[in-house]
């Protein structure tokens, strides 16, 4: 088991409130670490799992409270809580009735593969009984810097980066592709085609790190704007698709309004375009564009919570691929370049000019540090990630 980063929070967060929702993608390691959770007894008590897709494991939930409050001395982990939204009216009574006794934190882990079901229903009925933690696939510091190459080739779920070998890692993939399309994405209600969402999905994929101009994936799809913009919802509300804003601020200058898009997992990526390996990877048209969403997630990631992120670009051509707004009022800014002797050019500095961070950076794929401008260091992404992750420290 590659130990996760976010075991530590998960366990404070239990230790504070009576839920914590554990939100990311199918296989990306949810129930993994809740097991881990619950074999070791990390929180001091024992457990009781239930999947919520098993047939057996909802029925002993035929009458939730009477379940639950048999086992309130425990931590309850609910899998898929999305499948039974009803839970929540449930939950929220047993939170209640237990802070009146004493039992304050530590009750429930809700593990979701998706955010909207779960922050409505949540909103709804555990506001301020809940806290959210969101498990993304690996990350660059889970795996280590030597194999960073691999990371962003295979990607960060688990099953496809562990695989034996290239071709096993692709199938991997491209199974799991298939089945969020006509088994996953059909649960949530969605009565969108198979066939459209993955056209769709493989246009996001050639797309990677561009602005998203959704009259242009209109035409491509034959559909109207309307259903493109409910297209891209869906996907990022399976925390599957990352639409990052434009930076906006009073410089006195033409912003761009569109966001950018990016599938949140390289090998994904990878997958929708058949690129199978390394070298297919690099020969595409797609490398850099994966490269900096690959760096832009794993960025995020690591960044401390509240930090909010956005890319900055004028009309003239002023640009920088990614802006961190810290807490505490610090700016940093990174732009990204694939390859190992990488230049600044023109739009960067035009662009740090408006905007006046506190730091900037520039990321590139190899792992040597040293300055390329006044203010402005070039690192290796492992770097630049540690750099962020002791910021939360």
């Amino acid at each position: 088991m590659i130990e996760r980063r976010l075991l530590r929070p998960v366990l404070d967060r239990l230790g504070q409130f009576p839920a914590v929702a554990l939100l990311g993608p199918r296989q990306a390691g949810k129930t993994t670490l809740a097991e881990h959770i619950a074999a070791n007894d990390l929180t001091g008590r024992q457990s009781v799992y239930l999947d919520l897709e098993a047939p057996p494991d909802r029925e002993k939930l035929a009458d939730p409270g009477l379940y639950l409050s048999a086992n309130e001395d425990k931590l309850v982990i609910l899998d898929e809580i999305q499948r039974m939204p009803e839970l929540f009216q449930t939950l929220r009574g047993l939170i209640d009735r237990g802070r009146r006794r004493g039992r304050r934190a530590g009750r429930f882990l809700l593990l979701g593969s998706a955010s909207m079901e779960l922050l409505r229903q949540s909103g709804e009925s555990l506001a301020g009984r809940i806290a959210y933690v969101e498990l993304d696939p690996l990350d660059i510091l889970e795996t280590g810097a030597d194999k960073s190459e691999k990371l962003w080739i295979a990607g960060g779920f688990p099953d496809s980066f562990l695989a034996g070998n290239d071709d096993a890692s692709a199938v991997w993939r491209e199974n799991f592709i298939r089945t969020y399309l006509e088994r996953d994405i059909p649960q949530f209600g969605q009565r969108i085609p198979a066939e459209t969402l993955r056209r769709f999905w493989t246009m996001l994929a050639h797309a990677q790190g561009g602005l998203f101009n959704a009259a242009q994936f209109a035409r491509g799809l034959a559909v109207e704007g309307k259903a493109v913009a409910r297209y891209l919802d869906l996907m990022v509300d399976l925390l599957l698709v990352r639409r990052l804003p434009p930076f906006h601020a009073n410089v006195r200058k033409r912003l761009v309004k569109s966001p950018k898009v990016y599938i949140r997992d390289s090998g994904i990526v990878h997958a929708l375009l058949g690129l199978g390996d390394r070298e297919a990877v690099l020969g595409h048209p797609v490398a850099g564009g994966s490269w900096e969403g690959f760096v832009v997630e794993n960025l995020l990631n690591v960044s401390p919570d509240r930090t909010a992120a956005s890319f900055y670009r004028t009309a003239a051509g002023a640009e920088i691929d990614l802006i961190l707004d810290l807490p505490g009022g610090k700016r940093w800014a990174i732009e990204i370049k694939r390859g190992l002797a990488p230049r600044l050019d023109r739009g960067f500095h035009h662009a740090h000019q408006d905007i006046e961070p506190e730091r900037a950076f520039i990321v590139h794929s190899g792992r040597d540090r040293y300055p390329v401008a006044n203010g402005v260091d070039a690192l290796g992404l492992h770097e630049m990630a540690c750099e962020l992750h002791d910021l939360t420290r």
